[in-house]
């Protein structure tokens, strides 16, 4: 019972933020992050870890700024959801800049997988290249542990005609998508398991990788087109980068198809690691006989 009221509080809230400046609502985010900071938590320590396993180079000084900037920025996107989920189309376009290299009004855009990367503008970068697509698209999402949570999320998500597929049941529903042209939206670079996973290197460190992108994209004759949501600098907003097809993907070979995926992160991270999702367990599963580095 609690636990519902506390979801409906929090839902209210968040549409109450939608309505704000987002200046104010960022900044509230920003603030709440520095402070939360402070205090030990799982989470900072799953950061710290993180980065040093990726940038074992750094000195702690440069690990604890960039640690402090991201637990600041995912945060922020928690608050920031308040517009991302409840905020106008006309809010949204004000909000976030487009610097695409795929002609996205092209009707004859080939069947295709749009490979969105967790950096924590994510959400923004997806809901707003649904919308920039303006044709009916798929999107694949993890299911949540709060089912009221969930359906908002779902609902939030699909508000600018986009059809929604839990991920653990995706491969027909995605194949089907494809046949019917419809661009698919879907996220690959978290660890989900061994399953339908192989370990191929990310910043040096063998990481248990999917292999779905590049098997969907041999079914299913699609061409894959990475995109990241980046937050801008002094509270503006976002930019919607997305980028070209990659070239002679996929091989066919699902460790080199990983890797492609995990390359593309290690060059794209140093741009701006703060905003990388180093809040999530990304080498929770660990090749067979290794310890857990958590």
């Amino acid at each position: 019972m609690l636990g519902r009221l506390g979801t409906h509080f929090g839902i209210a809230l968040l549409k109450l933020f939608a309505i704000l400046p987002y200046g104010f609502v960022a900044r509230l985010g920003d603030g709440l992050g520095w402070l939360l900071y402070q205090i030990p938590s799982r989470r900072k320590r799953i950061v710290h870890i993180n980065l040093k396993l990726c940038f074992p180079d750094w000195s702690d000084e440069r690990r604890e700024e960039v640690a402090g900037k991201h637990f600041r920025h995912a945060i922020r996107s928690y608050l920031e959801r308040s517009v991302q989920w409840f905020g106008s189309a006309k809010k949204l376009e004000k909000l976030i800049q487009v610097e695409s290299e795929v002609d996205l009004s092209d009707p004859d855009l080939p069947p295709t997988l749009f490979l969105g990367l967790h950096f924590v503008g994510i959400e923004a970068g997806s809901i707003f290249l649904n919308y920039s697509l303006h044709r009916r698209c798929g999107s694949l999402y993890q299911p949540m542990s709060n089912p009221l949570l969930e359906e908002v999320a779902k609902a939030a998500r699909a508000r600018f005609d986009a059809d929604m597929a839990s991920r653990a049941d995706s491969a027909r529903i995605v194949l089907r998508w494809l046949r019917e042209r419809k661009p698919v939206m879907l996220g690959a670079d978290m660890d989900y398991g061994a399953r339908n996973s192989t370990f191929v290197p990310f910043f040096g460190v063998p990481t248990c990788t999917l292999t779905a992108v590049g098997r969907l994209a041999k079914v299913g004759r699609a061409q894959v087109v990475p995109f990241i949501g980046e937050v801008l600098p002094h509270y503006k907003g976002y930019k919607l980068k997305i980028f070209k097809p990659w070239d002679n993907y996929p091989t066919g070979d699902d460790d080199a198809d990983a890797r492609r995926m995990n390359a593309f992160l290690e060059e794209q991270i140093p741009r701006i690691p703060e905003q990388y999702y180093w809040v999530h367990k990304r080498f929770k599963t660990r090749p067979p006989g290794e310890p857990s580095v958590y």
